[in-house]
């Protein structure tokens, strides 16, 4: 057993709770793609009550991991890094629900490719959290959380580009003010999930600095 394992306290509450939360982040990622990408808009309203359902039970998982970091004594890491990560997913799913809600509220029925890219990307860099936060229990594997936590940083960069130039085309030629502005919504919606995912990511990585 090496040193870093050793320095982690054997914890039966923590892990598992962050693991379910980083499940539910994989799922809620994958309804949005499949909401933007289907052609059928009833499909589109189902997929987008499933999207609504795990933001609730995500809700709950953070409330349970906050309700155990007021009452637990001995945390497997620093306090403070288990709620900045627990807050960061909390934001993701919050932002990937204000999306879904604001297509379904707003009646948008153009999805434009930098929405489904922007989705696409939401996918991947939950796929990588979640991989990463699998690693946190003993933390065998500290190369993976590394590597998961550079790739959510491209990740996050590669959607600011696709945001500002989605943003300057939607400028330049959407003439309905109204349109404009919800369109406008739905991207930053998306666009913030991302950064939040780079936000979960930079607490992996001091997490491992701290450890290391």
């Amino acid at each position: 057993m090496g040193i870093l394992q050793l320095l982690i306290p054997k914890d039966r509450i923590f892990f598992p709770l962050l693991e379910k939360a980083s499940f539910n982040l994989v799922t809620i990622s994958k309804a949005l793609y499949d909401a933007l990408t289907t052609t059928s808009a009833e499909e589109r309203i189902v997929l987008i009550r499933e999207i609504e359902r795990i933001e609730h039970e995500g809700d709950k998982v953070t409330h349970e991991i906050m309700h155990q970091l007021s009452a637990t004594f001995i945390t497997p890491f620093d306090r403070e890094d288990i709620h900045e990560l627990t807050s960061a997913i909390d934001d993701i799913l919050d932002h990937i629900h204000g999306s879904a809600k604001r297509i379904e509220i707003y009646k948008v029925t153009n999805i434009s490719p930098a929405m489904i890219k922007l989705a696409e990307l939401i996918q991947q860099a939950a796929d990588e959290l979640y991989k990463a936060i699998h690693e946190l229990r003993d933390l065998k594997n500290t190369n993976t959380i590394r590597e998961a936590s550079i790739r959510i940083n491209s990740i996050e960069n590669h959607a600011d580009d696709v945001f500002d130039n989605a943003v300057a085309k939607l400028f330049e030629e959407e003439k309905d003010a109204i349109e404009l502005i919800k369109i406008k919504e739905v991207l930053q919606n998306l666009e913030k999930a991302t950064d939040k995912c780079e936000d979960a990511a930079n607490v992996l990585s001091s997490i491992l600095v701290k450890h290391s």
